[in-house]
């Protein structure tokens, strides 16, 4: 054989050699997976709703959304699924800092651990049976576990370990999917009961850990227990999306008290030392109302200086409103809401409304 010939040889024998490595290589990586959980949404997968527009574009509404975009780049919605990280291998406290636990400490998405109290809310019952959903954008094997914040957490502060209840509330592994992998709506399935013992504010966090991979994910839902039925409030134009038409589990068992009436608060205007307030009265029972009433107890030296579509009455910090003669009449499933002017001393923190309807 001629030295070119054993030349051309030896190149072609290296170059399979070279192929085969690299397949072997490529087959020993496992696929990556995507996902985040969807009910109750997280701050991703929220955002991502808040700006998505016709155009594709994503150009978000929620001031916390913004202000998440401005830090980690419009990528971050676009690939709402992908808070992960690839090495976690189930590790928590001193993998992932304190601060991080809503981006996992993946630089990408910091900008989705910002401590405010205007992220999207989801509107949930203490004690309540409800259907999660976690996206499937790739499957894979796995477990599943979801935290609830101790009472002492503030959404003024970024979440640390320590602001989580120890144990998990839900965990479930290798759920059933719903719809088509790789696709917005594909979905894991599954219920869970909430933690009975909450009200207010809270973080849901969750992690989702991969068995044929070290890769997990993370995620961070904010929720308000106020006897919601998954409504979301503070995403897009509108503000307001309605819960998952899936029915729930148990159809035929009536909700925990406080689940027949929710009450959404939210600030509409807002100056130095007052603020315009409107507040959305939901009836969830399967009877039409006559009359309704709201109640609440300012947290911070708010004061009502003219209130609307409603008549108030107010005994030092507590407010309770009824229906005007007019609006008194809600039928199932539908809202009434009524607004007020009032003045602030203080920072104007978010009380907690409560609300029966007959």
């Amino acid at each position: 054989m001629s030295y070119r010939s054993r030349t051309a040889a030896l190149l072609t024998a290296a170059a399979t050699l070279l192929v085969a490595v690299v397949a072997l290589t490529a087959r020993s990586e496992p696929a990556a997976a995507h996902g985040a959980a969807m009910m109750p949404g997280s701050r991703t997968f929220l955002c991502w709703k808040d700006g998505l527009t016709p155009s594709g574009e994503i150009q978000p509404n929620n001031p916390a959304c913004s202000a998440a975009v401005a830090q980690s780049g419009a990528n971050s919605l676009y690939n709402w699924f992908s808070v992960l990280r690839s090495d976690a291998d189930g590790r928590t406290v001193g993998y992932i800092p304190d601060g991080q636990l809503c981006s996992g400490g993946n630089p990408g998405f910091l900008g989705y651990d910002l401590a405010r109290t205007d992220w999207p809310l989801t509107h949930l019952t203490a004690g309540r049976t409800m259907e999660f959903r976690y996206s499937n954008w790739a499957h894979h094997p796995g477990t599943f576990s979801f935290y609830i914040t101790k009472d002492s957490w503030s959404p003024t502060r970024p979440l640390a370990w320590s602001d989580l209840e120890e144990q998990p509330f839900l965990t479930v592994t290798n759920p059933p999917q719903r719809g088509a992998v790789g696709t917005n709506d594909g979905h894991y399935y599954f219920t869970g009961t909430l933690p009975a013992d909450k009200s207010g504010r809270h973080l849901i966090y969750s992690r989702w850990v991969r068995s044929d991979s070290p890769e997990n994910f993370f995620g961070c839902s904010d929720v308000t227990f106020d006897g919601g039925n998954g409504e979301v409030t503070g995403v897009g134009p509108g503000g307001t999306i309605p819960p998952p038409t899936t029915p729930p589990p148990n159809p035929t068992t009536p909700p925990p008290h406080g689940g027949d009436c929710m009450a959404v608060y939210q600030v509409i205007n807002s100056w130095p030392d007052g603020f315009q307030g409107e507040i959305m009265i939901m009836n969830h029972t399967t009877a039409t109302w006559t009359e309704w009433t709201a109640s609440w107890t300012w947290p911070s030296g708010q004061s009502i200086a003219q209130l609307w579509n409603g008549t108030h009455t107010s005994s030092g910090t507590s407010v309770t409103v009824t229906n005007a003669p007019y609006n008194g009449a809600v039928d199932p499933g539908g809202t009434t809401t009524f607004g007020f002017l009032a003045s602030t001393t203080g920072t104007n923190a978010l009380p907690t409304v409560t609300c029966t309807g007959h």
